[in-house]
């Protein structure tokens, strides 16, 4: 089975996109970032979706959403992006290393696969300098998703 969980910073507000860009843009936009998860598991859905809790959630800082849909609907588009199969991902292999020191976790961990989720808002936005800058791809996968 797959599930997907999306955490976004409870006290994260729209940032100017110019933090993320080398050059500038010669309109005003904003973004926000979040955390996708995509668990791919067998066994028990109550024992992984309480492990995913525990280890990937700051409950006080931090909101969970299940499912994997677009957390805000009026972004002009989504940059999602990630590590490629081949590359070194420090987080992944934290949380594999955790998952695998537990005793009877209930669940077996197939696959996890962890993506940045960059929302960009204001019309008209452009994704090329944002795909420019933010992905590498020698070591990054990605997407663009244009609102509907």
């Amino acid at each position: 089975m797959i599930q997907s969980f999306e955490i976004l910073g409870k006290f994260d507000h729209e940032s100017d996109c110019q933090k993320l860009l080398y050059a500038p843009l010669n309109q005003k936009l904003t973004f926000r970032e979040t955390n996708l998860y995509k668990v791919e598991y067998e066994g028990d859905a109550a024992a992984m979706e309480a492990f995913v809790r525990q280890v990937l959630l700051d409950p006080i800082s931090q909101e969970l959403r299940e499912g994997g849909a677009s957390s805000f609907e009026k972004s002009s588009f989504v940059l999602e992006y990630g590590m490629k199969g081949g590359a070194l991902d420090l987080e992944k292999e934290t949380i594999l290393g955790y998952f695998r020191s537990l005793q009877n976790p209930g669940f077996s961990l197939t696959k996890l696969t962890l993506r940045k989720r960059v929302y960009v808002f204001g019309n008209e936005a452009n994704e090329a300098p944002f795909v420019r800058d933010i992905c590498n791809p020698a070591i990054h996968t990605w997407e663009v998703r244009r609102a509907a």
